[in-house]
Parts: structure tokens; C-alpha cells; sequence
């Protein structure tokens, strides 16, 4: 089944038929609220506080609804046309702007408190018309978006790389355009389960992913990175100075593998354990 960003551009492929097939099909329906639910239990708003949330991608403001009922004020981008008209027949809360996100996004510096997107950034992957570098509109995209951000903002980005190579392109640039976080997957050894989240934060420094789903057994399921794009894995105390234990360096090489989607198997107390010799 080929995916829908080799079909055609997102404004081409999401046209009135197909935008109303989308936003009347139950399922869809379904999956987008759980994925944007995901998306708002990765942020961790405070409860006290009345956030502006972005939501890139918006589509028919599926997502968006969900975050009215989260009691969240939010404003929608989206380049197809036919989805934003769902989106306006059907009186969703949330503001809604038709936007290539490729070309930067069109807001005042730190506009927002969070961001999510649903299944959107993969399509930024792609030369869909002449003159467009995936390279260049994914810059423009990252570096507007952590300028629109407030400082200490966050944002979680649900999509669907297509390969290791997309990932690691997509999480460079994010870095390089002054995000920390990294690439969090939950249930990594399902093929039907597993789902992608960029979680990116604003504000300097590195600090820790929240643990992904269905990960029980492992320490990690996730690539961290700091701002110069470099991974990194916990030492076991401050101030240690020395390497990492050959433990240690089995687990990371296991953790990068699950990040880029690869079936691995969950960690136990014969992890990095080396052989006896006989």
C-alpha cells in the first residue's frame, strides 16, 4: 500500500471527497484522538495553567477538538483547503490558517506554550514540486517553530518516518535549529502498535524523555540528543569521569536501535554480560 505523501502534495491529496472521507470514517476518528492524547500526556502541561497550543497539521481539527475538551485554547495550520473547510463547517474551537509549514512558520516569536502535530511532518520529507528541498523546508519549519515557542516551551511531534535515514534527517535539523529532546517510540517491538513522537524542548540544557509505552523492561526506548545533534547516554553517578561500562554500551546500542525502529530485544539481567570462556 503506498504511503499518502507518495501519492501526491498534502493539498492535492486531501481534497474535498477525501477530506470528508477522513473526518466521517470512525476509525480515523478514533486513532487521531488517541494519538492526540498521547501527544498532550508526552507535553505534561501543568493543570493549573491555560496554555496556547499550536497544532501543525490540523487537518479537519480532529486533534483540535481534543484539546478543547482538555479545556486547551489552540490555533491550527494546515496547507489543504478542503480540510480546513471541515474544519470551519464543523465549528471547532481552535483559530485555523491555511500555511505551508515548509516555508516557516508565520508567527510572532514565542507565540506559544506547546505544539503538537499529528501525523504531518513526514510530508516535509518529500520534493513535491519543483524546487523543493526536504533539507531546506525542514530548517525553515524547525527554526520558526522554536522561535514561536516560549522559552521552556514544548513540543511533541507524532508522524510516520518512512526509514532510519528520514529519522536521523529529521532529528538533525530539529537540533540544529536549537531543540533539545529526541525521538521517543512507543511499543517498539510491535509492528501494528508502534508509533513515532519527535519530543522536542526549548530553553537549553538536556533534559530526559518521559518513558515510552510498552517498554516495561527496558531503561530506555528512546534517542536523546544534545543541541549539537550528538547522542548521549546517562553515566551511572555525577562527576564519573571514566567511559561507559561494556553493559552500558550494549544497552545505548540497543536503545538506538529501537529508536530507529528496529526489533530488539527487551533488556534482562544478562544484558552485556560477557561470556565465560571454556
Amino acid at each position: 500500500m503506498s504511503r499518502p505523501e507518495h501519492i501526491a502534495p498534502p493539498e492535492i491529496f486531501y481534497n474535498d471527497d477525501e477530506a470528508r472521507k477522513y473526518t466521517s470514517n470512525s476509525r480515523m476518528i478514533q486513532i487521531q484522538a488517541e494519538l492526540t492524547e498521547r501527544a498532550i500526556e508526552l507535553l505534561k502541561l501543568p493543570e493549573d495553567s491555560n496554555p496556547l497550543v499550536l497544532d501543525v497539521g490540523c487537518g479537519s481539527g480532529l486533534s483540535g477538538e481534543v484539546l478543547s475538551e482538555h479545556g486547551y485554547q489552540w490555533v491550527g495550520v494546515d496547507i489543504s483547503r478542503s480540510m480546513l473547510s471541515v474544519a470551519v463547517d464543523a465549528e471547532r474551537k481552535g483559530d485555523v490558517l491555511e500555511w505551508d509549514i515548509g516555508c516557516g512558520l508565520p508567527f510572532k516569536p514565542a507565540s506559544f506554550d506547546a505544539v503538537i502535530s499529528i501525523s504531518a511532518i513526514q510530508w516535509l520529507c518529500n520534493a513535491d514540486f519543483s524546487g523543493a528541498v526536504p533539507h531546506k523546508r525542514l530548517s525553515a519549519f524547525f527554526s520558526s517553530l522554536y522561535h514561536s515557542l516560549q522559552r521552556g516551551g514544548k513540543a511533541v511531534l507524532q508522524w510516520y518516518p518512512e526509514n532510519s535515514k528520514q529519522m536521523e534527517m529529521v532529528t538533525g535539523v530539529a537540533t540544529r535549529c536549537g531543540f533539545t529532546g529526541g525521538l521517543l517510540v512507543d511499543f517498539p517491538n510491535s509492528t501494528k502498535a508502534k508509533k513515532y513522537y519527535l519530543v522536542l524542548f526549548t530553553g537549553g540544557g538536556v533534559q530526559a524523555l518521559p518513558q515510552a509505552l510498552g517498554t516495561e523492561n527496558s531503561t530506555r526506548s528512546q534517542a536523546q540528543v544534545d543541541r549539537s545533534g550528538r547522542s548521549y547516554h546517562d553515566r551511572s553517578g555525577p562527576g564519573n569521569k571514566r567511559g561507559p561500562s561494556h553493559r552500558d554500551w550494549v544497552k545505548h546500542k540497543k536503545d538506538r536501535a529501537r529508536a530507529q525502529g528496529k526489533d530488539v530485544k527487551s533488556d534482562s539481567k544478562y544484558t552485556g554480560r560477557k561470556r565465560a570462556r571454556w
